[in-house]
């Protein structure tokens, strides 16, 4: 999946526990009819991706969406959602050159070569 937009804030590496786990944030901006902010969250040699991008850059990121149950210490189950990136995009830098942003590849066909106009067709267009 991704989230398309541009970067409203980029938060700084922190660290966790004693194992030295590490989380960097940031929030990219949509932009369509209804703006959306969206919270991604870089996590362990990913904190390190974010370091060549600013404030305001236009980047497409390449998210993973994570779910996790808790149950606390009345018993109650509850469930949490997070958005984890793994990959940051800079489209900017496309557009400066005149070049649009990359596309992913469209898998390539073969036409039909075996095909006989006398076969009957059963389709009604």
């Amino acid at each position: 999946m991704e989230v398309q937009g541009r970067i409203k804030m980029i938060d700084e590496t922190k660290t966790y526990g004693n194992n030295g786990f590490r989380k960097r944030e940031l929030v990219v901006t949509t932009e369509e009819q209804y703006p959306q902010h969206i919270l991604v969250e870089f996590i362990q040699d990913k904190c390190d991706l974010l370091d060549n991008y600013s404030v305001g850059q236009m980047v497409r990121v390449s998210i993973n969406l994570r779910g996790r149950e808790w149950v606390n210490p009345q018993g109650e189950t509850k469930y949490f959602n997070s958005i984890q990136g793994w990959r940051i995009e800079n489209l900017e830098t496309a557009a400066e050159n005149g070049e649009a942003p990359p596309v992913p590849p469209m898998e390539a066909f073969e036409p039909a070569d075996d095909l006989n106009e006398e076969d009957h067709d059963d389709l009604p267009f």
